[in-house]
């Protein structure tokens, strides 16, 4: 028997052929084969949206070779991606070598070992006509508003602009925030902090001002706070109410696409096209020495958080050994998946969890272990016992007024023992209470008011952004990084630091958009068109008809638009700056060209002057002595490099502080993130504090 299995890969299809030894022929397809010709629309929107697919131009070849190695073969497994988009892939494969889709050709794997491998070959099925269907639906549907819209960008904005169904609506939210952050209107609020010593302790505790045993006060002026404060000069602090009990704290469930992607920005640093690219080759294998190559995790595009039966039991046979029988939950753990969540696939895990990440250390590169990393100490914690922990709340009085204090200690670590959750939003840790009881007296070693404003909302990080359109159902696990990417590339926002903020650009044509197409930068409307495609999925929903109801109100849109803007251009404002025209004296600002943004004499057409666009932090090269400049790398991610470049290669991912270094002088850089710390580049100098400390 001659078998060929088509896979989408080559790093899968090595690993793959490992498993099924002699007898198959592994392939890789290079991912899409067929799909809607560039250069035209491609789909016949007069005779139900039928798609006119092309085989792409740099596949010819493999294509030929497919067939070849087809009709010789007895059988042809169709192994794409178990999603949506894999068994497009297939279908598409189908049509070209002529496999009828009545036969079971097609084989799915959760996990590229040994045991997913035979267990996928084992169940072989028919093509499923609803998945490819709903994959068809939405590349049309991106398609119609990708060829139809841009070109309306392109005559009333500017050339090379685009819009899409996703990426439209994204950047809405980020111009949304963005709004937000420049109407805010700050507000005054004042605290009082007691610093509190019990009798027989030598370390000071910290209580927070309540207001009265009857109710808050929210203090909102200086002279409303002095008040307080000479009310409660030479007072005898008292402890009151003293609460004791025990917290339990539950672990996350295991990672999902989006939590991934997220918890990867967060912990590591990671963008989501990294993250993804790194768990790409997790899934298809890498090799493992001893082992040769082997898949690592399980499928990585999911949003479900069902764990299959032998992995909880592989899991919690590896804690019990490992950490104890007390590490242990009482039950087997279940985590819910969202109510729109496709549940074909287990959430990520490690497919081995005696696979521990030192074990495969030497094996991975950076970012495969680092991502592996989390993705084992997360499934892994997500089956131990809850964390428990003795807290105390206590009731402070002081003439009249209330003062609050609470505390923690740990009672039983509990899956903390391995990981904990970051979060995006910081939370004041509380420390430990000394002992005291109800009518103790304490002694007052510091009081003091302080002011403070509120705050505006925080622009989006790539992870809060990937949260918020999970939350609000735009989009799929898979989307999330290339529209991120997209959006970067055609300029309508960019990072400072890890925020996004939208640019001038991003700001201009959204407006356009909110006023000529309210549907397309709608988030209820792209939520409801993505639920949908998922009933196409489940085949609740015809595809031609979902196309045909979301068109007929587009198209009407699009020529009421054409009508509306006839004879108008939208000018992009320039972005003003305070620097001087050498040649004319006139302000220059940045314009965006075709290879970025570049400084301009706003006297133009009369003054043509025009230079490169550099960013001085003020920092001075530790190298060479040159200017220290803002640099963005292709991702979009901001770094510092020397204007010297290139008879000056010195450049860094840390920001330069206006601080001199106390040891040689040099300007000081700061590294954010884990191990944030103050330091020196200056070679040999070596001179580095944490942040805070002087």
């Amino acid at each position: 028997m001659s078998n060929l299995v088509i896979v989408e890969s080559p790093a899968k299809a090595k690993t793959i052929k490992k498993y099924l030894g002699p007898g198959y022929e592994v392939v890789a397809s290079m991912g899409h084969i067929r799909d809607l010709p560039k250069s035209k629309l491609g789909v016949d929107v007069e005779h139900g949206f039928k798609p006119d697919y092309v085989e792409m131009k740099d596949k010819k070849d493999l294509i030929s070779s497919l067939k070849k190695q087809a009709k010789k073969s007895d059988r042809v497994f169709l192994a794409t991606d178990p999603d949506r988009e894999g068994e497009a892939i297939s279908w598409h494969l189908a049509y070209l070598l002529g496999l009828p889709l009545e036969e079971a050709n097609r084989v799915t794997f959760n996990e590229i070992t040994r045991g997913g491998v035979q267990n996928g070959m084992a169940h072989p099925r028919t093509i499923n006509i609803d998945l490819v269907n709903a994959q068809q639906a939405r590349r049309i549907l991106d398609r119609l508003v990708g060829y139809k819209l841009s070109p309306f960008l392109w005559k009333k904005v500017r050339r090379g602009l685009s819009a899409g169904r996703v990426q439209s609506v994204t950047v809405r939210l980020i111009c949304d925030r963005e709004e937000e952050i420049r109407a805010f209107v700050p507000e005054e609020y004042w605290t009082i902090d007691a610093k509190l010593l019990a009798a027989g302790s030598r370390t000071p505790f910290a209580a927070k001002f309540y207001g009265t045993p009857d109710e808050k006060i929210d203090l909102k002026t200086k002279e409303q706070t002095d008040a307080v404060l000479a009310a409660l000069g030479g007072a005898a602090f008292t402890v009151g109410t003293v609460k004791k009990g025990v917290r339990r704290r539950n672990p996350a469930p295991p990672f999902s696409t989006s939590t991934l992607q997220q918890e990867a920005s967060r912990k590591l640093g990671f963008q989501a096209r990294r993250t993804m690219k790194a768990a790409q080759e997790l899934y298809e294998g890498v090799e493992v020495a001893g082992m040769g190559a082997v898949g690592l995790i399980t499928y990585m595009r999911t949003d479900s958080l069902r764990v299959s039966d032998e992995a909880q039991a592989d899991a919690a046979r590896y804690i019990g050994e490992t950490f104890g029988a007390d590490y242990l939950p009482p039950s087997k753990r279940v985590y819910k998946s969202k109510s729109n969540a496709q549940d074909g696939h287990e959430a990520i895990r490690p497919t081995m969890v005696e696979m521990s990440p030192d074990r495969v250390r030497d094996s991975l590169t950076s970012d495969q272990y680092k991502l592996y990393k989390l993705i084992w100490e997360r499934f892994l914690a997500s089956q131990m016992a809850a964390a428990l922990y003795n807290t105390v709340a206590a009731d402070i009085h002081a003439a009249g007024y209330l003062f609050k204090a609470s505390g923690f200690s740990v009672k039983f670590d509990g899956f903390t023992v391995l990981y904990e959750e970051s979060r995006d939003d910081s939370e004041e840790a509380a420390g430990r209470l000394p002992a005291f009881e109800t009518g103790d007296t304490l002694t007052l070693k510091d009081l003091s008011g302080n002011q403070h404003f509120t705050q505006p909302p925080a622009r989006y990080t790539e992870a809060s952004l990937i949260k918020t359109l999970e939350e609000n159902g735009i989009g799929r696990p898979s989307t999330y990084a290339p529209t991120i990417t997209t959006i970067l590339t055609r300029g309508y926002i960019e990072r400072e630091q890890k925020a996004l903020k939208p640019t001038i650009l991003g700001e201009v044509t959204t407006k356009l958009m909110e006023e000529q197409f309210p549907n397309i930068v709608d988030v209820g409307f792209t939520a409801s068109m993505e639920k949908s495609l998922d009933e196409v999925e489940e085949g609740k929903k015809d595809w031609v008809a979902t196309l045909d109801d979301f068109y007929q109100d587009f198209s009407a849109t699009l020529e009421r638009a054409e009508k509306n803007m006839e004879g108008t251009r939208v000018k992009i404002p320039d972005e003003q700056t305070d620097i001087i025209c050498e040649k004319c004296g006139r302000p220059m600002v940045i314009r965006i060209g075709r290879y970025g943004k570049f400084l301009a004499c706003s006297g133009f057409p009369e003054c043509t002057n025009t230079k490169r666009l550099v960013e001085d932090t003020g920092g001075i090269c530790p190298k060479c002595g040159g200017r220290i400049v803002v640099k963005k790398a292709k991702s979009g991610r901001t770094f510092y490099g020397c204007e010297n470049y290139p008879n000056c290669d010195f450049m860094t991912w840390d920001k330069p502080l206006e601080e001199k270094c106390p040891q040689c002088g040099s300007t000081l850089f700061k590294k954010s993130g884990r191990g944030a710390r103050i330091h020196c580049l200056k070679a040999g100098c070596g001179y580095e504090r944490e942040v805070g400390k002087e």
